[in-house]
C-alpha cells in the first residue's frame, strides 16, 4: 500500500505558487489581482486567495494537539461538546423557575438567570432554583455588580444545602464592574475591591467562575473583531492584576475569570478570534504562573445583535446561524444564541425555540460536538490565526502602555474607538459598502412593519454609581437608521410610487431597473418595474397613469444623450426625475436642470433621506 502511495504521488507535480498566480492572472482576464482577489479586513491586514503548505510550516499555531498549551486547537482532545445555554430575564422566581425546567427537557443544558439586584435573597434563589439540580447543569447569573458578592454567598450556601459535590458544580457570576462602566459610562471602580472575596466565596467550586470579561457588549456596538479580541484580553488582563495584587494565587485568578464574546457575522474572522483568544490568552496567564493548566481560556460564545434586522426579520436566523457555527468550530465551551425577533419585541417561545434548535442542529445532524479543531491543518485559517493574533496583541500592547484597561476605561479610549468604528460601520452601510441582506440590499419590496417597532437597550440597574464624565459605548444596530427611514415612509399619508421608465439597450435598462428597485425599496418606496417602451413619451404617460412620484430613467450611458433630457422636459415637474447611473454625458443632463442621479458610488441612505425631503415626508 505505501509503495502504491509513493508512486501515485509520484506522478503529479505539484504546482509552484507561481504557476497558480499565473492561472489565476489568465481567469482574471486583465482584472487588477489586488483588488479582486486580496481580501482586505476591517483589521488592518491583507489575506491572499490562497495558500500553501511551507506558508503554515513556519507558523506556531500548528505545533501543538488539541487539549495542549498554548491551547490555539481547543481546550479539550476527545471531543467538541459545548453547553446550549438560554437566558431568563427573572421578573418573577416562579416563573422563572418553570421556564428553566420546560427549556431543560427542550436541550437546554446552561441557564443565564439575570436577576434585578434588589431581589437577591435567599428565598428567591430557592425558589429560582427549586427542581434544578446544580451538578447537572450550567448555572449563570448576572445581578446589579453590587450584589454579586451578597449573591455568590447566597448560591454557596444553597450549594451545600443540596449536598452537591463542589467539584461538579459549573457555572459563573457576571461580575464585571468594568463592563457596566464602558457599558453606562458609571464609575463603578470602587466595586472592584469586592473581587477578592467574591473568588473567596466560590473557592471550592472549581468550575464556577466568580468574574466575567462581558466582551460580547463590544460586539453589539459594533467593534470589528481585533478590537473585540485585543480589548477582550486587556479586560481579562485587568482582572488578573486585580485578583493576584489583592492575595489571589495566580491559578485560581485565571480560573475565575470567564469570557463572554460576541461573535459577529464575518464567518472564518470569527473562526480565528476564537483560536487567536485561547493562544493569546495562554500567554498571558503564562506570564503570572508556569501552571500550564491555568492558562486555559474559558469562553461562552454570544450572537450579536448588532447585524440584527427589523424588517425582513426571518433572515436573522441564518445571520445567527452563521455565528453559531463560527463559535462551534472555534471551540467554546458554552453558546448563547439571540431569538431573531430581539430588535423589536420580548422574544416569543418560537423566537427562543428557534434559536435552541440552531444549536442542537449543529450538534445532533451536523455533529459539531464531536470534531475537534475543524479548522486545524487549514492553510487559510491558520494564517487568518496568525494574523489576528498580530493584530489583536498590538492593540493590547497599546492598552497596557496606557496603564491597563481600567485606565483606559476611564479615559474613555476604549469607548472612543468602538463608537468611532462603529460610526464608520453606518456610514459604510449607507454607502453600501457593507451590506445588509434584507436592508441596504435586497429588500422586500412589499414587507410592511405590521406596528413593530425598534425596542431601545435594556436599561439595568445601576443604582449607586456616581454620574461621571466618563463616556459610555453608543451601540445601535447598523440597519437601525435606514429602519428609521422606512418607518417614516410607511407612516407618510401616501407611500410614494417609483416608476422604471426602461429604454433602450436591453441589457442595461434590466441591469440597471434591477439596481434601482432594489435602491429605492430600501427606504419602503412602492417600485414599478416594466420590460421596456419604444418612446420616452409612452414611458411617462404609463408612469402617471401609476401615480408615479418618482420616474427612474433606465438606459446605456450613450442612450442617455438621447433619451434623458426629451422625457425630462416632456414630465415638466409632474414627478421627481432620477438617472439611473453616472453617465459621460451627466454634465450636460445636469446643465438641463436633471439633478437626480442614481448608482453604486452615491451615498444611499443620504439620498432617501434627501428624496424623502423632496417629497415631503
Amino acid at each position: 500500500m505505501a509503495d502504491s502511495k509513493e508512486k501515485l504521488f509520484s506522478d503529479f507535480v505539484a504546482p509552484t505558487r507561481q504557476e497558480w498566480r499565473d492561472k489565476i492572472e489568465v481567469d482574471l482576464k486583465g482584472a487588477d489581482y489586488q483588488k479582486k482577489m486580496v481580501w482586505r479586513t476591517n483589521e488592518g491586514f491583507s489575506m491572499e486567495p490562497f495558500y500553501r503548505k511551507e506558508d503554515v510550516d513556519k507558523l506556531a499555531t500548528v505545533n501543538a494537539l488539541p487539549g495542549e498549551f498554548p491551547y490555539v486547537r481547543g481546550n479539550r482532545a476527545a471531543s467538541n461538546e459545548w453547553h446550549v445555554r438560554q437566558d431568563i430575564k427573572c421578573e418573577c422566581p416562579k416563573e422563572a423557575n418553570q421556564k428553566a425546567l420546560d427549556i431543560l427537557n427542550k436541550g437546554v443544558d446552561s441557564l443565564g438567570f439575570i436577576i434585578p439586584g434588589k431581589e437577591v435573597s435567599a428565598e428567591y434563589i430557592d425558589t429560582l432554583l427549586q427542581g434544578i439540580y446544580a451538578d447537572c447543569v450550567e448555572l449563570n447569573f448576572r445581578t446589579c455588580q453590587r450584589h454579586s458578592l451578597e449573591l455568590a454567598k447566597i448560591l454557596v450556601a444553597w450549594f451545600k444545602k443540596q449536598g452537591v459535590d463542589p467539584k461538579k458544580v459549573e457555572g459563573s457570576i457576571s461580575f464585571d464592574p468594568i463592563g457596566k462602566m464602558i457599558q453606562k459610562g458609571k464609575d463603578t471602580s470602587d466595586v472592584l475591591a469586592q473581587a477578592k472575596e467574591l473568588v473567596e466565596t466560590l473557592a471550592d467550586y472549581p468550575l464556577f467562575r466568580a468574574v466575567s470579561v462581558n466582551a460580547y457588549e463590544l460586539t453589539d456596538a459594533g467593534a470589528y473583531s481585533y478590537q473585540d479580541l485585543g480589548y477582550a484580553l486587556a479586560w481579562g488582563n485587568e482582572y488578573m492584576q486585580e485578583l493576584t495584587e489583592a492575595g489571589i494565587s495566580p491559578e485560581l485568578a485565571a480560573q475565575n475569570i470567564k469570557f463572554n464574546l460576541g461573535i459577529n457575522g464575518v464567518y472564518f474572522m470569527e473562526i480565528a478570534k476564537l483560536r487567536a483568544a485561547r493562544l493569546l490568552w495562554a500567554q498571558i496567564v503564562s506570564q503570572y504562573t508556569s501552571d500550564k493548566e491555568a492558562a486555559k481560556m474559558h469562553v461562552c460564545a454570544i450572537t450579536t445583535t448588532y447585524n440584527q434586522t427589523l424588517f425582513d426579520s426571518y433572515v436573522n436566523m441564518l445571520r445567527s446561524q452563521t455565528e453559531t457555527m463560527s463559535a462551534a468550530l472555534g471551540g467554546v465551551e458554552s453558546i448563547v444564541v439571540r431569538p431573531f425577533d430581539m430588535p423589536y419585541e420580548a422574544p416569543t417561545e418560537f423566537a427562543e425555540r428557534i434559536a435552541r434548535n440552531q444549536q442542537l442542529l449543529l450538534k445532533d445532524e451536523c455533529h459539531f460536538d464531536r470534531m475537534v479543531d475543524v479548522a486545524g491543518g487549514s492553510y487559510f485559517l491558520e494564517e487568518l490565526t496568525t494574523a489576528l493574533a498580530g493584530q489583536a496583541w498590538k492593540l493590547f500592547l497599546a492598552v497596557e502602555e496606557e496603564g491597563g484597561f481600567l485606565a483606559a476605561a476611564k479615559a474613555g479610549t476604549v469607548q472612543n474607538t468602538v463608537n468611532e468604528t462603529n460610526a464608520t460601520r453606518h456610514a459604510n452601510a449607507g454607502k453600501r459598502k457593507e451590506f445588509l441582506l434584507g436592508t441596504n440590499q435586497f429588500p422586500n419590496f412589499t414587507e410592511k412593519s405590521e406596528g413593530k417597532q425598534p425596542l431601545e437597550a435594556c436599561k439595568h440597574c445601576c443604582e449607586g454609581e456616581a454620574e461621571t464624565g466618563i463616556p459610555a459605548l453608543k451601540p445601535s444596530r447598523l440597519a437601525s437608521e435606514f429602519e428609521a427611514l422606512r418607518l417614516t415612509t410607511e407612516q407618510a399619508p401616501k407611500v410614494p410610487v417609483a416608476f422604471m421608465l426602461t429604454i433602450g439597450n436591453l441589457a442595461m435598462r434590466q441591469a440597471r431597473a434591477q439596481f434601482s428597485c432594489n435602491f429605492l425599496a430600501a427606504a419602503g418606496y412602492k417600485v414599478i418595474d416594466n420590460l421596456g417602451f419604444p418612446t420616452v413619451e409612452e414611458g411617462v404617460d404609463k408612469a402617471l397613469e401609476a401615480g408615479a412620484d418618482i420616474v427612474v430613467i433606465c438606459s446605456s450611458d450613450d442612450e442617455y444623450a438621447e433619451y434623458a433630457i426629451p422625457a425630462f422636459k416632456y414630465l415638466n415637474g409632474r414627478a421627481m426625475f432620477v438617472v439611473a447611473g453616472a453617465p459621460a454625458c451627466a454634465e450636460d443632463l445636469k446643465a438641463a436642470g436633471i439633478e437626480n442621479f442614481i448608482h453604486v458610488r452615491v451615498d444611499q441612505l443620504k439620498t432617501l433621506k434627501e428624496y424623502n425631503a423632496k417629497l415631503g415626508i
